[in-house]
């Protein structure tokens, strides 16, 4: 053991491919976390109306992120391990149910490899230590959350609020930034949008976010601190502003189909953990 960990210690072309191929790994697991857990949440969702309203509770059956088996959602065909293979099983079926030979959509080895390519490339950057796990921990749950986002418009409290108590743990003893910074990070983070919230509403009339989106800045300044919020928001407005302005011209969206802001938070979250404090510096530079 003591020389696996001294050959990742001594080799960075080790430590990078090693966590490459855990992160692939982890991708294929995210996958199913985005799949499963809002399905969960609605089946949870759907119980508790059942209890208010004193109707009689349906049983349902075992439905979390191990059980069931994971199926083709056309046929119903059992995927076996061989077929499970995180990129690999895409190719070799050719992007195909091997019993039905109905599609399997891109975006599952895309996942795979984007989470393999980001990890291998926070292991390059951090290099090997205590640092680099807390640092994959948050990028795992941002790229979770953004999926998650994207499909459903949801945010769940069972990955912000755990990814926000262990920030300010791991920031406990200065980790990624101090325990003050954390602490003031989380809580400014998590008014911040609120207050822009209840302005627009009461502007409007109109909710312009979810509270999703609140608790998800406050866990990346629990994790990066207070001092790289204002260029969290900054990115993810300036992104997210053009990116729906974008769509609206191509028709592909109306100026009332509501636009996930999630996805843009975890951007400038993975853009502060790498470059935050480098940005900074060069911000202030300038003045």
């Amino acid at each position: 053991m003591s020389n696996l960990i001294n050959s990742l210690q001594e080799s960075p072309v080790y430590f990078v491919t090693l966590v490459s191929i855990i992160g692939l790994m982890l991708g294929s697991f995210l996958n199913v976390v985005i799949y499963r857990l809002p399905k969960m949440l609605e089946r949870e969702w759907r119980q508790q109306c059942a209890e208010l309203r004193a109707e009689e509770i349906v049983t349902e059956p075992v439905f979390n992120l191990a059980t069931p088996r994971s199926t083709c959602p056309q046929c119903q065909h059992k995927i076996s391990a061989l077929e499970n293979i995180p990129v690999v099983s895409y190719l070799f079926l050719q992007g195909r149910c091997s019993e039905c030979q109905s599609s399997i959509p891109l975006r599952y080895p895309l996942v795979e490899m984007l989470t393999a390519i980001l990890s291998g490339f926070v292991a390059w950057h951090f290099g090997f230590g205590v640092t680099v796990l807390a640092a994959l921990i948050f990028l795992w749950a941002m790229i979770a959350l953004t999926f998650i986002d994207i499909d459903t418009q949801l945010l769940p409290d069972s990955i912000t609020q755990p990814l926000l108590w262990s920030g300010l743990l791991y920031n406990l003893h200065g980790g990624l930034t101090d325990i003050y910074s954390a602490v003031i990070g989380a809580t400014a983070g998590y008014l911040m949008l609120w207050s822009v919230y209840w302005v627009f509403k009461l502007l409007t009339g109109k909710e312009g976010m979810g509270y999703g989106d609140f608790k998800l800045l406050a866990a990346i300044g629990a994790w990066l601190g207070w001092q790289l919020l204002p260029m969290v928001i900054l990115f993810a407005s300036v992104v997210g502003a053009t990116v729906g302005v974008m769509l609206i011209l191509s028709k592909k969206h109306t100026q009332n189909v509501a636009i996930p802001f999630g996805p843009y938070l975890a951007g400038g979250g993975l853009l502060a953990l790498f470059w935050g404090k480098q940005i900074n510096q060069l911000y202030l530079a300038m003045f």
